[in-house]
C-alpha cells in the first residue's frame, strides 16, 4: 500500500517553493493543480490548491486561523529540517526539544496553516 498526504494550498507555486527547500528535493510532479514529493518506497506528499480541491470534492474548504493538517516527518537531521522551514517562512511554534513518545521534535506551522514536524527517533 502508498500513502498519498494531500496538503490543500493557497498557492501552488509558493507552496511548492516552500516544500523543495524545506526537503532539500525537487517535485516527482508538478503540474498545474498538483505536486507531488516522494518521501519513501511507500509515501507521496502532495499540494492542491484550495480551489482545485473545492471543485473536486463539490464543498468549501475551511479558511480559518487554526491549523489544516499536520505532517510529522522522522528524518536524520530535525534541526536542519526545521531550520530550513523557518528561514522558508515558516512560524515556529516549538523548537526541537525531547518528547514523551521517545523522539526529539520540533514544530512550525507552514504559510497555509498546516503544522509541520521534523523528529528523530531517540
Amino acid at each position: 500500500m502508498k500513502a498519498h498526504f494531500i496538503l490543500y494550498v493557497a498557492d501552488q507555486r509558493r507552496a511548492t517553493s516552500f516544500y523543495s527547500t524545506v526537503l532539500d528535493m525537487k517535485p516527482t510532479l508538478d503540474v498545474p493543480g498538483m505536486t507531488e514529493f516522494v518521501l519513501g518506497d511507500d509515501a507521496i506528499l502532495g499540494l492542491m490548491p484550495t480551489a482545485g480541491a473545492e471543485r473536486l470534492l463539490g464543498l468549501t474548504v475551511s479558511e480559518t486561523s487554526s491549523p489544516r493538517a499536520e505532517l510529522y516527518l522522522i528524518v536524520d537531521s530535525a534541526n536542519e529540517y526545521h531550520s530550513r522551514a523557518i528561514s522558508s517562512g515558516a512560524r515556529e511554534q516549538s523548537p526541537l526539544a525531547v518528547r514523551d513518545w521517545g523522539h526529539r521534535a520540533a514544530y512550525s506551522i507552514d504559510p497555509d496553516r498546516n503544522v509541520l514536524a521534523f523528529a528523530e527517533v531517540i
